[in-house]
């Protein structure tokens, strides 16, 4: 939820963030209206309860009989009055409280305008391999998966249905490694492990947004009024629902460990080969709750693990700042690494990272003290590491006799594996 004052008072700011997300810029000025009623039925609610309780004393105080019942005639007529304010000031209310819940979150200064394909390169790092000049065609990674038997498309659509997999042997020892490097490096920098819940109430998945224009991404189990969380992130955010948090020794830093759900909803034919778009993956997620002046330089180090993490993995990249239009509503600013995947001959997503600055606190309530009271706080996300890794490191890192060799930063999770071919794995001799 937006800072509500700061809407009243310059408007057009949020007018321009409309524009540059590709909104209805007349939303804001449909919320500024709607607050000017509440805050008149309020009032006229208000003052009418003060005469009611006013009148109260007067009506106790009559002696005479004759006019006491005329002034309780009057005080039930005042009664009733007071009741269609209440009812109209609880209905301003909720066309208010409804209305402003679509607001997106304000966007940060310097953030591309327009939609999915116009963001900007940050910078790119690394250099792809010419497999030609090695002399072999690159496989892509279900074909690598699949000779290895890491991968199992097949069994995972006759369990579950299509987009669902198992990971065997080296693919779920890759994976259980790449996690467990990304909560080491995580935990380095001051983010404590979190194993999360899946499953959340409907509270805690508004209150971060996902509710929102991405509804139709979540699963929900109807008969528990739960949600199944497509990240951490959500369970994270919840964490400190309803409380003020102390951040007198800095952020408060959290590295959620989860299987996350999503239902990808509208991707039909999209990525469908493979794990690249899945509905159940594994990941890990940086979370922080820190003082709103410290929000871009928390966004900065969620940025600079992530990194940290591609190149400990091997991979070329590229950092992109995300345009407005493909924020989501909670985030005033989001980068996105891409990792380089041959076959593809192109960048795809393997983390992003998002400054939701007090977006998501207002919704769940989440504050600091500070010496003039209390504040909300701001809360940033980013990934640093899922099961979509997989794809970019079996791709990058496979060798013309069928082979993939364990980026260095892994072996040691994997028993000092050094590759994995179709004869099994290689060790350090």
């Amino acid at each position: 939820m937006i800072d509500l004052q700061q809407l009243r008072e310059n408007p057009e700011v949020f007018r321009a963030s409309q524009r540059a997300r590709g909104d209805d810029e007349a939303l804001v000025d449909t919320i500024l209206a709607l607050d000017s009623s509440r805050r008149a039925a309020i009032t006229a609610f208000e003052e009418a309860r003060a005469e009611q309780k006013a009148f109260g004393k007067k009506v106790a105080q009559e002696k005479d009989k004759d006019a006491k019942a005329a002034l309780v005639a009057e005080a039930k007529a005042l009664s009733d009055r007071v009741k269609a304010l209440q009812a109209e000031s609880e209905s301003a209310e909720f066309d208010f409280d409804t209305t402003v819940r679509k607001l997106a979150n304000l966007i940060i200064d310097g953030v591309p305008a327009g939609g999915e394909d116009d963001f900007v390169v940050v910078k790119e790092v690394g250099t792809a391999r010419d497999f030609a000049a090695e002399g072999f065609e690159p496989k892509d990674h279900l074909a690598i998966g699949e000779e290895l038997r890491a991968i199992d498309t097949e069994r995972g659509a006759k369990v579950s249905g299509a987009r669902f997999h198992y990971l065997t042997g080296f693919g779920a020892r890759l994976e259980l490694a790449l996690l467990t490097l990304a909560l080491d490096t995580a935990e380095k920098h001051g983010f404590r492990a979190v194993v999360t819940p899946t499953l959340v109430k409907p509270d805690v998945m508004q209150g971060t947004g996902f509710l929102g224009e991405h509804a139709d991404e979540v699963y929900r189990l109807e008969a528990d009024d739960l949600f199944l969380t497509g990240t951490s992130e959500v369970a994270l955010a919840g964490y400190h629902m309803d409380e003020i948090i102390d951040l007198s020794d800095g952020p408060v830093r959290l590295g959620g460990l989860s299987s996350c759900y999503r239902k990808e909803a509208g991707s039909y034919g999209k990525d469908t080969r493979g794990i690249i778009r899945v509905h159940q993956f594994q990941k890990v997620e940086m979370f922080s709750y820190v003082h709103e002046d410290d929000a871009e330089a928390e966004h900065a180090l969620m940025l600079s693990l992530q990194e940290e993490m591609l190149t400990k993995c091997g991979l070329p990249y590229r950092v992109i700042d995300t345009a407005a239009g493909d924020l989501g509503d909670s985030a005033a600013r989001k980068y996105d690494c891409e990792a380089w995947v041959p076959t593809q001959g192109k960048y795809r997503e393997l983390t992003s990272t998002s400054n939701c600055t007090t977006f998501q606190s207002r919704r769940l309530r989440i504050r600091e003290r500070t010496e003039d009271g209390t504040q909300y706080v701001a809360t940033l996300n980013g990934t640093m590491a899922n099961t979509r890794w997989l794809v970019a490191i079996l791709e990058n890192h496979q060798q013309a006799d069928g082979s993939v060799t364990v980026p260095e930063a892994l072996r040691p999770y994997m028993g000092g594996m050094v590759a994995y071919g179709p004869e099994g794995p290689r060790y350090d001799s």
